[in-house]
């Protein structure tokens, strides 16, 4: 089916083609028509691009993602099927997706289901055969907009009532969302990498407690911590400080998560604090990094389009190495807000802005990307080392 939408320039709608079974909505005004896969469902929400040539399946299930349908820049999503391992946790967080090709019958030995059962299983949404390329530079160039998704096999679609969901929606920005992905109980985890046969990968277990407060946190970011010899207990988002250190951990783990970090900050920066000044060794990426910014006296800002991708270079300036990223927020650091004693050890070589930070005096350090890189490459991988090491150092000491 051809490209439709809907001429904001000229204002000269036309209606719908005869074979549209969904609808994206931008707050613009902008329409695209297009084919429906997945469930029958209206999802309002930020619309986002990622430009990840695999893994759709662990991007559509990243709590990071909630509040958020997700257009993909590589055309060929679905071809290979969903499975039940490739998953980030196990109720998806993103709101739909938006994809280029028609998805085709998967053909990849791991298939379990094809990607239309799974989405359709999950109440989501997609919509695929429109021109992804304008929609990508529309939010590069005007920022990430507003906008509503719509898969209705009847082609019938209320256009008013559709705007109206996307004028009245709050957007992210002052959104707190981390509690309500967070697990509502605390857990242990003991689960490392596997291969692709299922064979569990062979873990060490150093002795190290690491305690994890989960503001959305991925599976494989715990596995990894396992693989560098950590056992570790999950906690809700609003955990306090006593409960944590009650664990006589080794470090504690502050996880990814979605929604504005201001918002989370809240309720969670006087407790990081706490964790802060007790000296325990603290690793955080994602929104765990920026709430630690918020901890340690900076401060976060909406960013216009944010990074979305698994191909982002980042420099280490304490060795000057670039290491290939995994990225997905869409708030940041305001390196300006920082004090004396936070030191910024990591830029965007995309636009130069904050990737990662340490505190100068405490065991105290994060990123802003993924280094459990799912999907991605697996260059920050070490970043789970160094916080063994230094739990190592800590003991000593």
């Amino acid at each position: 089916m051809p490209d439709a939408v809907y001429d904001v320039k000229t204002l000269s709608p036309f209606s719908p083609p005869s074979a549209a079974t969904a609808v994206l909505i931008l707050e613009d005004g902008s329409i695209f028509y297009g084919s429906g896969f997945g469930a029958e469902a209206t999802n309002v929400g930020e619309i986002c691009f990622n430009t990840s040539m695999t893994g759709y399946q662990e991007i559509m299930t990243d709590p990071s993602y909630a509040g958020q349908i997700i257009t993909f820049t590589f055309p060929h999503i679905g071809n290979t099927g969903t499975n039940d391992d490739d998953i980030e946790t196990l109720h998806p967080a993103a709101l739909g997706m938006v994809v280029r090709n028609d998805v085709t019958e998967p053909s990849n030995w791991r298939t379990s289901s094809d990607l239309h059962q799974w989405l359709a299983g999950h109440n989501l949404p997609g919509i695929a055969g429109i021109d992804t390329r304008a929609l990508t530079r529309t939010i590069r160039d005007n920022g990430a907009p507003k906008g509503v998704l719509c898969h209705a096999a009847d082609g019938q679609f209320d256009i008013a009532a559709l705007q109206k969901l996307v004028a009245e929606w709050p957007g992210l920005k002052g959104m707190d969302l981390a509690s309500v992905v967070s697990t509502e109980q605390d857990f242990s985890w003991a689960e490392g990498s596997f291969d692709l046969e299922k064979n569990a990968a062979e873990t060490r277990n150093d002795g190290l407690r690491v305690v994890a407060m989960d503001f959305g946190c991925k599976q494989n970011i715990l596995r990894c911590l396992v693989d560098a010899g950590c056992m570790v207990d999950v906690v809700p988002a609003t955990a306090s400080a006593d409960t944590i250190l009650a664990r006589k951990p080794d470090g504690v783990f502050l996880a990814n998560g979605p929604g504005d970090p201001a918002a989370t900050a809240d309720f969670a920066v006087a407790e990081i604090q706490k964790l802060i000044d007790s000296n325990i060794p603290i690793f955080g990426i994602c929104i765990g990094h920026q709430l630690l910014a918020h901890a340690m006296g900076g401060q976060t800002t909406k960013m216009a389009r944010g990074h979305r991708g698994a191909n982002h270079p980042v420099r280490d300036l304490t060795t000057g190495q670039i290491e290939i990223t995994s990225q997905n927020h869409g708030f940041c650091v305001e390196q300006d807000s920082l004090p004396a004693d936070v030191e910024v050890t990591h830029i965007s070589l995309f636009d130069g802005s904050v990737e990662g930070l340490r505190h100068k005096t405490k065991p105290v350090f994060c990123v802003q990307y993924h280094p459990e890189s799912s999907p991605g490459p697996h260059d920050s991988r070490h970043l789970f080392t160094r916080f063994t090491k230094m739990m190592k150092d800590n003991q000593k000491s």
